[in-house]
Parts: C-alpha cells; structure tokens; sequence
C-alpha cells in the first residue's frame, strides 16, 4: 500500500489467539511471502509473512516520512491481541546513506521500507501466539476472525516444541549450500591504500574515526535455505539480533546476527549499546581469557571505544532527562571478543523511537567521527553500495515504541548467490593488515551458513 492512500484508507483491524508452540522452520516455510523475521535478547520471536501495508520512503527525510505513515496506519485501530507480545507491527529497516543507488545485490531494497505483516507469529515467553491483520476501508473484523481461525488451524498444527526448545543440527553442514567462487570488492592493495588515507585525514585533524567496509560476493552451488539459515544463526548468536527481510518472494533477503543494538525504547526509558573494539576468540579458556584481557587493556580499543561511547551520550542529549553509561565489559560472541558498554537514558518527553533512529544513525561504531567528514570518506574510499548494511533495522508499535539493531554480521541472499559485509574502525594508529584480518573474523557467521565444508 502506498503510504499517501492511508489518509484515505487508515482502519486496522488485528486479531490475535494463542496456539501450540510450533517449530520455527515449520512457521516460516509454512507463512505467506514476502517474511520477515525479527528476534532479540529478551525480546520474543516473530515471523511475519505478507504484507497487509508497506511503507516506503526515501532522502534526507525518510525517518520522518515512515513515523508519520506509520503513525497514520496506527491512528484508527480495531486491535484485540490478547497479550502485549501478539501487537500489531511494523517491520523492516533503511539504508546506510540517505541516497542510495540501486545496485544489485540492494536493487530491490528501498531506502526505506517497512512491512505490516497479513499474519505474524510470535514465540513470546508466555506461549506462541498468531496474529492475523488487515488494513483499508474494507478492513472488516469477521473477515479477520476469519482468516485468525485458518491460521491457527494452520499454525497450531505444525511440529510442536517445547517451551524452551532448541533445534540442534545432527549433521554439522546438513543443508549448506557450498561456494563455488568468491570475489572480493577490495583488494589487500586497494585495502591498504584505503586504510592510509584514512589514518592520513585523521592525523591531519579532517577526522577522529571513521568505519570502512568490505563486501564479499560468493557464488553458491544452490540456494541457500533462508529457514535454516535464520534459525541456525539465532540459535548460535543467543546475544544477538537476529533477523531476516524479504522485499520481493522470488529475489533477495537481507540476513544477519547483529551484536549490536542501535536503540530500544520502552515508554521514556531507553537502551543503546556502545559496540567497538574487537579481537579473536582463543582455542582455550586460558587463551580466551588472555586475549579479553588484552582488549581491554588495549589503548587503540580503548580509545575507538570511547569515541563512540560520548557521541552516542552527545547524540541522545537533546532527548534525555538523564543518561547512564554502564562499566565497560566483554561481549562474548562464537568467533569474536568485543568491548561493550550499554547505555540508558530516561527521555524528558515521550518521543517516537523513529526520531531516536534519525538521531543516533550512524554511531561512530559503523560510521564515524565528525559524522560529515566519515560519510565523505566512506563514500569516496568503498567500491561498493552499502545499501541496508550498517544501517537501523527493527521494529515499531502503535505507541510508538520499539527495537532496532545495527545490520551488521549481514548478508544479502539471491538465488545462487549472496553478498557478504564488514566493517572495521580506523583511527590515527590503525594497521591496515590486521583490520583486514579483523574484517575476515566478521565474515564468519555468515560464511560458516554458505560453506559445506568441501
């Protein structure tokens, strides 16, 4: 739906009814397409499926443009969820730069787009619950009812897990579908070469940081199998944010485990999570423990870290009553090692979670510092279009509450085909050869979904 008709067609009507837990791959072979699949640490799961409304927009005023539609799709609801977790909502996300080409593999991919599902399913901590919607004039609620009983029929009846259940692989590659060819946008020349004049600017005082990325396009020997993938990923990043956006059912979809929460809010209560500086994972404990430790003790780390722990209290100033900076910790993933340090802030006024994404988007921790002189420098230094990677994906309510995560630890699946992202920070005493070699421990959430092990 074009978001200008729902000032003419703004009536939603939602129904919601709980079932028998089913099994995530069954959920989501089972739902209509395009899907969308949404999961955070305390959060529930939700996989949603058609589109009753999509919202698009593009430019400099994209964040404004989609708070105002969604708060118009909003305005005039029938909703009867039955429990906070089955609301009504609005999925999807933007891209990095607010003009965006149109390249493969992001053709398809708006600058900003969000979906509000025909029927979403969400694993929350007091059951599975189906939500069926619809939205326009002819919106009726017996026809909802109607489509909630089918599928609860459909939904309910698929492979039931147990409360808690984790799908566990027998075989350790079962349905992988194998690289045939990898290509590189950047070479270790062009790399180095980038990295230099970056460190460069930043010694002359034009920048303090700034996040360069590299994309990996690998030909597949099959398509790679979106249930599995998605489900893998979310039970082996259990920290992380798992998620998946299909904007056409016979093309691409977006796809990752991001560590890294943009914003969440609650009411004026607001959680970020300041993400930077990273090492390996040892092959034992002692190991483990010793390279934690010299991360955290690192000055380079320390001082990308920081960087991006004030901006982001800079950037949510102007919004907050107060805001909190936890202790500096580490963040334990399956192949990396991350200082983290998470943010609160209560807000002086009640504000859309959209203004807080417009506000934060880029932090420093995929973008850089000053904001301007970082996304020049990008633009001019990656051989590619960053499209949705690094960029806010997520969610909203009717109250204008919501969660969005960084899409990074991302990819883009096509038929045969998919195209991988990562980044790295570079301030004044980067080595352009171990960020290099940091930016291929990144690519292995990804890669270990593709590979098949020949």
């Amino acid at each position: 739906m074009d978001p200008s008709a729902l000032a003419d067609a703004p009536r939603l009507v939602s129904r919601a009814r709980r079932v028998a837990d089913p099994e995530f791959h069954a959920v989501f072979e089972a739902i209509e397409t395009p899907r969308v699949v949404w999961g955070a640490p305390g959060e529930s799961t939700v996989v949603g499926g058609g589109a009753a409304a999509t919202l698009t927009a593009s430019g400099p005023d994209r964040f404004a443009s989609i708070r105002e539609s969604a708060q118009t799709l909003f305005a005039s609801g029938d909703v009867h969820a039955g429990t906070e977790a089955a609301r009504p909502r609005l999925f999807g996300g933007f891209a990095f730069h607010e003009a965006a080409t149109d390249g493969s593999p992001w053709k398809s991919f708006p600058e900003a787009r969000f979906v509000f599902p025909r029927v979403q399913v969400t694993a929350a901590d007091n059951g599975t619950w189906v939500t069926v919607n619809a939205v326009g004039p002819d919106a009726d609620a017996a026809d909802v009812e109607r489509r909630l009983d089918e599928a609860v029929g459909t939904f309910g009846g698929l492979g039931v897990a147990g409360r808690g259940h984790v799908e566990r692989d027998p075989d350790p590659r079962p349905d992988r579908p194998g690289i045939v060819s990898r290509r590189r946008t950047t070479t270790r020349e062009e790399w180095r070469a980038g990295v230099e004049a970056a460190v460069d600017r930043i010694r002359a005082g034009d920048l303090e940081k700034v996040v360069l990325a590299q994309a990996l396009a690998a030909d597949l020997r099959a398509d790679a199998p979106r249930a599995a993938t998605v489900d893998r990923l979310r039970n082996r990043y259990p920290n992380c944010y798992p998620f998946l956006v299909e904007t056409d059912p016979a093309g691409a979809a977006f796809v990752g485990a991001t560590p890294e929460r943009l914003v969440s809010t609650r009411g004026r209560t607001v959680e970020t999570d300041a993400l930077a500086g990273t090492t390996g994972r040892g092959e034992t404990p002692a190991e483990d423990e010793w390279l934690a430790s010299e991360l955290a003790a690192d000055r380079k780390n320390a001082h990308e870290h920081d960087l991006v722990v004030d901006a982001i209290r800079d950037q949510l100033a102007p919004f907050a009553a107060s805001i909190t900076a936890g202790e500096r910790r580490i963040k334990r993933l399956a192949e990396v090692q991350h200082l983290h340090t998470p943010i609160t802030a209560e807000l002086e006024t009640n504000t859309h979670v959209l203004e807080l994404v417009e506000a934060l988007h880029p932090t420093p921790a995929v973008g850089g510092l000053p904001p301007a002189a970082a996304l020049e420098t990008i633009r001019e230094t990656e051989p590619f279009d960053r499209g949705w990677y690094a960029a806010p994906v997520g969610w909203i309510d009717a109250a204008g509450n919501g969660t969005f995560a960084v899409g990074i630890r991302s990819a883009v699946l096509e038929p045969r085909a998919a195209t991988l992202f990562a980044g790295v920070g570079i301030v004044a005493d980067s080595d352009a050869d171990e960020e290099w070699d940091e930016i291929q421990l990144k690519y292995r959430p990804i890669l270990n979904e593709l590979e098949d092990g020949d």
